[in-house]
């Protein structure tokens, strides 16, 4: 980002207005994920109501996997439809709301927590507000058509998010000559157009995007630089959950990732995120209450 866009900018608030409510961003928070998809790269076909070739989500698991993340502490459940692994196939508009709303629904029915939704698709963004989801995160961080049309016609949050590339093919050659510089200013420059587009930037939270068209060298300097992305003045989500780059250091399969997804959290929370996206919540929260007991003692101490 260049000096005269650090001018522009300004401290992350402190809180998020979703759906007219504020989620206070004091504590680092944790999102929980819930796909509902056959081919996600951790947890692809676990909600399955397993009645053919042709994939079905099961309200009954899914609404389980959402209590059990309601016990262990979760803030927000993000429901998502489409897959974005590298190399994942795009779905149809038609699939990804008969996968996403009735779970959307469902949650909100039976749980008071927030929901959000990753999504790209504004026919699902228009329809999740309907069913009662509190934000959108969204990958593409509204760029496809009608999507930023669609947000803006709710009160949701949303989640910008950095990605070179699309899924299909983002990983086959990330280049950048400074990682964190140009992730900055897409981000800086996609909350513009937002806030251009009449969604106001309390409703706004950012994503670097970490194994979205970054080699592993690019992933790691956005961790060791992640303090950096407070100068764009939201407040940032971010997910390292059993990604690759976990993996990549550890020799570790997507299901023996836990201690280094713990690992990316709390490096994260000290870096100053705001909200955690992980898919193993009971152990994310844990491993927050040790770096806020931490954090409050130095300060009281």
């Amino acid at each position: 980002m260049s000096e005269a866009d650090l001018t522009s900018v300004h401290t992350p608030a402190s809180r998020l207005s979703m759906s007219g409510r504020w989620l206070d961003l004091s504590v680092p928070r944790v999102m929980g994920i819930l796909n509902v998809t056959p081919d996600s790269f951790s947890d692809g076909g676990a909600l399955s109501a397993d009645n053919g070739a042709h994939f079905k989500v099961s309200l009954d698991k899914a609404l389980f996997a959402a209590q059990a993340m309601v016990a262990a502490g979760v803030d927000i459940i993000d429901v998502g439809g489409e897959s974005t692994r590298p190399g994942a196939p795009s779905v149809s508009d038609t699939e990804e709301l008969e996968r996403v709303i009735p779970v959307v629904a469902a949650i909100r029915r039976n749980f008071d927590v927030r929901i959000s939704v990753d999504t790209s698709s504004a026919a699902v963004i228009a329809a999740s507000a309907d069913a009662g989801a509190d934000m959108i995160n969204d990958v593409r961080a509204l760029q496809r058509p009608g999507a930023l049309e669609a947000a803006a016609a709710t009160n949701l949050a949303v989640c910008l998010m950095h990605m070179q590339g699309e899924p299909a093919f983002m990983q086959q050659a990330p280049h950048y000559s400074d990682v964190c510089a140009e992730v900055g200013a897409f981000l800086l420059a996609r909350k513009r157009v937002c806030e251009q587009a009449g969604i106001s930037s309390d409703r706004i939270c950012l994503d670097p995007g970490f194994g979205f068209g970054k080699t592993l060298v690019h992933n790691y300097a956005l961790l060791a630089r992640l303090r950096e992305m407070h100068t764009l003045g939201s407040p940032l989500l971010i997910g390292l959950s059993r990604k690759s780059m976990i993996g990549a250091v550890l020799g570790a399969s997507s299901a023996d990732r836990l201690a280094g997804s713990l690992a990316g959290a709390v490096l994260a929370a000290v870096a100053g995120a705001h909200i955690i996206r992980v898919h193993d919540v009971q152990s994310t929260v844990d491993a927050l209450k040790i770096f806020l007991a931490m954090r409050n003692a130095g300060q009281t101490g």
